[in-house]
């Protein structure tokens, strides 16, 4: 099938101090968030200048894939959208109309299932569809990619790096991390009928995909950057108690990778390489992270990839079992009831 066009969308982050309250308020819109929690997380955000280096990275993403796609003739232009930042998805997706894409291809950063990580992507094209109206271009997005070889040997090497940074001989544990979930949302995640938890699954199978490209037999999967009340229960242990931990049972040094992420932003760079590094420093253990996989060179052909799956009949490649139906398939729609979002309490 012929396409004008891909859209890059992503999550979005505040580029200066005066950006991040008003895209906290974007972020937790219709969630009623507590005013000082806001300023809680709008703390860490000012650490660092009031900017995420979110924005920055899908830029440089985005430059690569253009390149990318130049080199194997492909004419796609590429567009950058944003859920909760400018560019606001709603305003790319007018200018490709104005532009005259009928057709378009949607690469949504993030390589799992579940309700933040995919439906959301979904809701966020229905949703800019609809602000745009008529003359609106179609838009199919591209599939979960989570045990794709190019992303996996990506981290992988990211992993194998950060080992040789604490030094040969260094006994370190590999600690793998994802963004935790409320457990009522990962059960949820998945279409009915096939026993939900598709997020932590999928986030599971990559850790043991890259594991075993490592030759690695002992590692931990663990979680990070969870919100929310208290009495809610979400996916653990979270990464700085698990340091704790391995600490306790006599671990030197820990080697930490954010498999469930594709770049950095703050949730990364605050709660590993500010909270979880710090922690261990204050504990005596060697710390290292793995670099995420957008700063590879294989993450613009993984994408290249995936759009030539649409444009060219490319193979679908994947290394595990899940299998590629339903909401993994190739621009396939969510199914009924697939991955909804979890009740919030009052």
């Amino acid at each position: 099938m012929n396409y004008d066009a891909l859209l890059w969308l992503s999550f979005g982050g505040p580029e200066g101090p005066e950006d991040v309250m008003p895209f906290l308020e974007n972020v937790t819109r219709g969630r009623g968030v507590p005013r000082e929690r806001l300023e809680e997380v709008a703390e860490h955000y000012r650490h660092f200048g009031g900017v995420s280096p979110i924005n920055r990275l899908n830029r440089e993403s985005i430059a690569a894939v253009e390149r990318e796609l130049a080199a194997q003739g492909l004419e796609l232009p590429v567009y950058f959208g944003n859920r909760n930042w400018h560019p606001m998805v709603e305003d790319t997706v007018a200018r490709m109309a104005a532009d005259g894409v009928r057709r378009a291809l949607v690469f949504p950063t993030s390589a799992y299932g579940g309700y933040s990580a995919c439906r959301q992507y979904d809701e966020d094209i229905a949703r800019a569809r609809e602000a745009v109206g008529d003359g609106a271009p179609e838009l199919v997005k591209l599939r979960q990619f989570f045990d794709h070889p190019l992303f996996v040997a990506a981290i992988a090497d990211a992993v194998r790096a950060a080992h040789a940074e604490l030094g040969e001989g260094t006994a370190a544990r590999t600690v793998f991390t994802a963004h935790s979930v409320p457990l009522s949302a990962d059960a949820a995640a998945g279409p009915p009928g096939e026993g939900g938890h598709r997020y932590s699954k999928q986030i599971a199978e990559a850790a043991r995909l890259v594991a075993e490209q490592l030759g690695i037999d002992e590692y931990d999967v663990v979680w990070q950057s969870r919100s929310g009340p208290p009495q809610v229960p979400w996916l653990e242990p979270d990464i700085v108690d698990h340091i704790d931990a391995l600490h306790e049972q006599g671990v030197d040094a820990v080697v930490v990778c954010p498999v469930g992420f594709v770049s950095d932003h703050l949730e990364v760079i605050w709660d590993l390489d500010n909270e979880a590094a710090d922690r261990a420093k204050e504990l005596g253990m060697g710390f290292a992270r793995a670099a995420t996989p957008n700063h590879d060179p294989r993450f613009a052909e993984l994408v290249v990839e995936l759009v030539r799956e649409h444009t060219a009949g490319a193979e679908v490649r994947k290394l595990s079992k899940f299998p590629a139906a339903g909401c993994t398939a190739n621009g396939a729609p969510c199914a009924p009831g697939c991955c909804e979002p979890a009740a919030r309490p009052a």
